[in-house]
């Protein structure tokens, strides 16, 4: 279990952050930003079903599913999950309680997404890998995993300095503070108004280059399919900030032999010399 400052990860997402995660109509909620991201997962998920890592609180799933993908998620938090069953029913959208990196949800799949830089949460290499390889578990031969992440911005970060103001406007400042050498990054939202009062939130991610991605998913049985810098298919290029990933178990992939399957082999080899 993956602990930051004292924290563990669930206790990042209790119930007061789940309450105030949802901003209906703007943020990532907007429709500029939500619309492009549906589109693009129904043209991937085809006739199959899709499968959402740290669903949340539906933001993806609850449209996705209204356009006819049926949809199930696996999320750490049963807090998040509690504030998505005030949209939908476990029926319309079943969610298994646990880590995006281990647990299993029952069925086939053609579609596994994971959105929203969300990856990142997992603060070791480890993880994410691992991560890489329960998305491929799920997946038919075929099947996609899509990633949504961010690009690490280190050349904004002069030599020496270990904190970026990466977003401010009236009553909102966002910064980031590195440790460059294990790849971790702290985002800290501040949130404010003309009392002498503010409100912190803080979430630790481990940033990962698209190089590093590519080769996660290699060795998870995955072929990079193709890259955008954005949901609607904009070129990814030096200067974008964030990117689409699209990864995809080739047709004819057969799963690696499981232990008891390669000692199995290893003994029917011996016997017959």
């Amino acid at each position: 279990m993956t602990i930051v400052g004292g924290m563990q990860q669930e206790e990042l997402w209790d119930v007061d952050t789940a309450r105030r995660y949802d901003t209906p109509g703007t943020g990532m909620f907007a429709p500029k930003v939500l619309g492009p991201t549906v589109d693009r997962l129904s043209e991937l998920a085809g006739d199959g079903q899709a499968l959402e890592f740290a669903i949340g609180t539906g933001r993806v799933a609850v449209p996705l599913a209204a356009r006819g993908v049926p949809v199930t998620g696996i999320e750490l938090s049963p807090p998040m999950i509690d504030q998505l069953r005030t949209k939908v029913d476990e029926a319309t959208i079943p969610v298994i309680v646990g880590d995006m990196a281990t647990a299993v949800a029952p069925g086939e799949y053609t579609l596994v997404y994971l959105v929203y830089n969300t990856i990142s949460n997992l603060l070791t290499q480890a993880e994410q890998v691992a991560c890489f390889r329960n998305a491929a578990r799920h997946l038919i031969p075929g099947g996609r995993f899509v990633i949504e992440l961010w690009v690490p911005e280190l050349r904004k970060l002069p030599p020496g300095q270990q904190a970026t103001v990466w977003h401010s406007e009236p009553g909102y400042i966002g910064l980031d503070t590195y440790d460059v050498l294990r790849q971790h990054v702290v985002s800290h939202h501040f949130r404010f108004d003309e009392s002498r009062q503010a409100q912190l939130f803080r979430s630790p991610h481990r940033y990962i280059w698209p190089a590093e991605l590519d080769l996660m998913a290699q060795l998870a049985g995955f072929e990079l399919e193709t890259r955008h810098a954005d949901w609607a298919g904009a070129d990814f290029t030096a200067e974008s900030r964030s990117h689409v990933s699209v990864y995809r178990i080739p047709p004819e992939h057969q799963p690696p032999p499981s232990t008891k399957q390669r000692e199995h082999e290893s003994a029917q080899s011996r016997s017959v010399r």
